[in-house]
């Protein structure tokens, strides 16, 4: 009996001997090969060309909801860090130069200056839509691959697209489609649409009319804002008298510059919630965005900025990790064979927004997830709203589809 129980317990011993020195074998072989593979590695500098063009903004009744003057660049050098982290084992190597244009410079000179000092092969742009259309089509960034995360502007997403040229930041439509498909969610199908007078809130108005037709809701009552009317001290008075009308179940505002939007909530005609610019807003990007590990990133973000990470860091930072994905799928710094790759459909971008993403190749919009957030700090949705169907991804329910667009990136 005791000496069964010894063979036994040798032979227990012997097995789990061999499986050791297996695993050992193994793991030398897969530390090995991995080492050899970083050592065989070839060495590659990818260079990024940050330029910003800082407009003058207008003035509102309230200084206390303006953006940091720093949005975009600060998202940009956490991608250039993010990217240099992991890089490093690749011997790929990142790096940026930083153009700020101030607003009563001359544009024009100051692009031909960045682009003749740096020739990088890949640009991160925040400008506007009718400079970012001067980068695009000047001589020396027709080689070049240009990330938009800067305009929402729709028109660059239908008609004027560029071959050169990819969207990080979502359109104006594709906020409006994403706020739309919850109203119907939320049966508000009677809208009250204010439209503000600044810059932007036109386009704003106008494509979430557009966004309404498309998913079925009614604007019962459409009005632009009073110009000169000072909310500070008569909202309580103007409002409810400007919000008179047919009956109504949401107030749509397009205030972008967040000039009088917050005076209009709690003192409507109705008692109706408010989304659009205000109350419920849908947003490329938030502070209060803390899920699919976007805590980290969040984390990251204020440990660099010492501030909440905005809408346009977070497009910066998303077109760094774009190029940094092709660069480490391909090895190669090469725009044709990234192009390819970036508007193909294998690509696969973790992004923090609940989906992998990926470009959309006839407008070079990428595409993505749109929260939905209200101010007191939390997000209420997420769209693509669940029933919102389409043959390929429900993420093209948002924005420019296929058919809609007159212009093409990738032929």
């Amino acid at each position: 009996m005791y000496n069964g129980e010894s063979k036994s317990s040798m032979k227990f011993l012997v097995t789990k001997a061999v499986k050791l020195v297996s695993l050992v074998t193994l793991f030398t072989f897969t530390a090995t090969a991995f080492l050899g593979s970083i050592a065989s590695a070839k060495e590659l500098s990818i260079e990024f060309l940050y330029i910003e063009s800082k407009e003058k903004r207008p003035a509102t009744l309230s200084n206390l909801v303006a953006p940091p003057e720093d949005d975009g660049l600060l998202g940009a050098q956490l991608g250039i860090k993010d990217n240099n982290t992991t890089g490093r084992f690749l011997k790929h190597t990142y790096k940026m130069d930083e153009v700020v244009i101030a607003h009563n410079e001359d544009f024009k000179a100051r692009l031909d200056e960045a682009l003749k000092k740096y020739p990088n092969k890949f640009v991160v742009a925040n400008l506007s839509a009718d400079k970012l259309l001067q980068l695009t089509d000047h001589p020396l960034a027709k080689e070049r691959l240009v990330f938009n995360a800067g305009s929402l502007n729709t028109d660059l997403r239908i008609n004027k697209c560029r071959p050169n040229l990819l969207h990080t930041i979502p359109s104006r439509r594709m906020l409006t489609d994403g706020l739309s498909q919850f109203l119907i969610k939320k049966n508000w199908k009677k809208v009250f649409l204010i439209e503000g007078l600044k810059r932007g809130d036109k386009e704003f108005a106008e494509q979430f009319r557009i966004s309404a037709k498309k998913f079925r809701l009614k604007i019962v009552t459409d009005k632009k804002w009073a110009e000169g009317a000072d909310m500070r001290r008569n909202a309580a008075a103007e409002v409810p008298s400007f919000t008179q009308g047919s009956d109504y179940d949401v107030v749509f505002i397009a205030d972008e510059v967040k000039d009088f939007g917050q005076y209009v909530s709690y003192h409507t005609w109705l008692p109706r919630p408010i989304v659009g610019s205000h109350g419920i807003e849908p947003v490329a990007w938030h502070r209060v965005v803390e899920q699919w590990g976007a805590a980290q990133l969040q984390s990251r973000f204020r440990k660099l900025a010492t501030r909440p990470m905005a809408q346009k860091d977070y497009a910066s930072w998303t077109a760094i990790r774009t190029v940094a994905e092709g660069v480490t799928r391909l090895k190669t710094t090469e725009i044709p064979t990234l192009k390819d790759y970036i508007l193909g459909p294998k690509i696969r971008l973790a992004m923090f927004k609940g989906r992998s993403m990926s470009y959309r190749p006839w407008s070079g919009q990428m595409r993505q997830t749109i929260p939905l957030i209200h101010a007191g700090g939390a997000v209420i949705k997420l769209s693509p709203i669940e029933g919102f169907l389409h043959p390929k991804t429900e993420l093209d329910t948002l924005g420019i589809d296929e058919g809609q667009a007159k212009c093409r990136v990738q032929s």
